[in-house]
């Protein structure tokens, strides 16, 4: 049996794909540590106005057709979890999931990558980037392949990249709402140093960083309990992804970075830094809005 909704509702944008199943298992292993419930959205074209209404046997079949995928997709979802499917119509299904989203006051959209990237890898496909576009909810971005890492992997270790950029507070506030929810251990990556002018010395260069890393380590320490696990490390290197692909990262590891400074008020707009990550990041990747949604509180 299910257990009750104690800890938020995830919405998981499903199709009758590799994709979609890799949504379902990494969202699968999120509510597990987290207690949510999960959502499982199929979003099929709404009707424009002008065109002439398909035919309504058509209609009921293609409906029941994607009813039946989404029972196939619950299916994937682990005992214990509390989990419903919904049959959604929308003019995109990026716009059906952020409408659903909005409607059941989701904290977080679960979405696999396009069609055609390599295990491991993250691929933007047409709904993936206009959700890290538009939405006003965090997005969750799962690599291809999440789907074969073992459901008892669970949530490793959350690691937010931050640097000084307006929309790091809520960074980190998301951050420590999500460690709480889980109880995973926390590793800060301070982006700081790749920001700095060029022409600093390395001394210059390492103390800005270490600077700003301890400065955030100690707020996120401050935030959790006594017992949480949080470190911090600065990012080093010839740009971005120089300086992540010579990280370590977990099987179950979480990666949580900010939207763009040119986003506009309470949406999402995948910011370079973000982009350049995704190039090199096997891990999942949850992009948080940079100003508060209308529906602040909610948590995942």
């Amino acid at each position: 049996m299910s257990r009750p909704e104690s800890g938020g509702r995830i919405v998981v944008g499903y199709t009758a794909t590799k994709a979609g199943r890799d949504a379902v298992a990494f969202a699968s292993r999120l509510a597990t540590a987290s207690g949510a419930a999960l959502h499982l959205v199929l979003v099929l074209p709404a009707q424009k106005p002008g065109i002439v209404p398909p035919d309504a046997g058509y209609e009921r079949l293609l409906r029941e057709q994607a009813a039946g995928w989404l029972r196939e997709g619950a299916a994937e979802v682990p005992e214990g979890i509390s989990h419903r499917a919904h049959v959604r119509y929308g003019e995109s299904v990026a716009a059906g999931l952020i409408d659903t989203a909005d409607e059941l006051g989701a904290s977080l959209i679960v979405v696999g990558a396009a069609d055609g990237g390599h295990r491991g890898r993250h691929r933007l496909g047409t709904t993936t980037t206009e959700l890290v576009h538009s939405s006003d909810v965090p997005v969750a971005l799962v690599p291809r392949g999440a789907r074969r890492v073992p459901a008892e992997t669970g949530i490793t270790r959350l690691t937010a990249a931050v640097g000084e950029r307006e929309g790091t507070e809520l960074l980190v506030e998301a951050t420590i709402q999500l460690a709480a929810a889980t109880s995973a251990p926390v590793r800060l990556l301070s982006l700081v140093a790749l920001d700095l002018p060029a022409g600093l010395d390395t001394g210059a260069i390492r103390t800005v960083g270490d600077n700003h890393a301890q400065e955030v380590l100690d707020e996120v320490r401050s935030a959790l309990p006594p017992e949480a696990e949080v470190t911090a490390v600065v990012a080093a290197g010839d740009g971005i992804e120089d300086a992540v692909s010579h990280l370590e990262w977990e099987a179950g590891e979480v990666v949580i970075v900010g939207s763009s400074r040119l986003a506009q008020p309470r949406r999402l707009f995948l910011g370079s830094t973000a982009a350049r990550m995704l190039r090199v990041v096997t891990a999942p990747m949850i992009v948080v809005p940079r100003t508060r949604s209308d529906r602040e509180g909610a948590s995942a």
